[in-house]
């Protein structure tokens, strides 16, 4: 069986998009379905690339027993679209500008994450780089959610 690949996108790849593919891995390594998983994450700007996550996102996700400490930021680029088969936006502005970059072909791939929650009614993850600590945590619970509910969706 093919790996399932899954890209998570925000705007600058240091606070929610990390985060996803932080709490994916974990979780899929967790559930014994690493190996039918891929998960990578970028940005759509190119503010941070090369940098870790935001100390924030680091800090919050290690107190839940995520790493994100490997990960680096970097910027959607044309080949992803090709190579992966769900393109995950963290809201609707990440998704229109994913949207404008994308082949008609592939269009089919792109998504809001949040489409895969099962217990919050939103259909965004709310960027917290501008507040505080409370910001990251609501993160968490709104990725962990969506990552649950992504594991247990049976379509590729």
């Amino acid at each position: 069986m093919r790996r399932q690949r899954i890209l998570f996108v925000c705007m600058g790849n240091i606070c929610r998009s990390p985060t996803a593919e932080g709490v994916a891995r974990t979780l899929a390594e967790t559930r014994g379905l690493a190996a039918r998983f891929e998960f990578d994450s970028a940005g759509t700007h190119d503010y941070h690339v090369g940098r870790p996550p935001d100390p924030r996102a680091r800090a919050a996700a290690a107190q839940r027993g995520y790493d994100l400490s490997t990960l680096r930021a970097r910027q959607v680029d044309a080949s992803d679209f090709e190579r992966f088969d769900r393109i995950l936006a963290m809201d609707r502005d990440n998704l229109a500008l994913l949207r404008k970059a994308c082949p008609d072909e592939q269009r089919g791939k792109l998504a809001l994450f949040l489409g895969f929650s099962t217990r919050f009614d939103l259909a965004e993850v709310p960027d917290p780089y501008y507040g505080g600590p409370e910001g990251f945590e609501r993160v968490l619970d709104l990725v962990e959610d969506a990552v649950q509910g992504l594991l247990d969706d049976p379509s590729p």
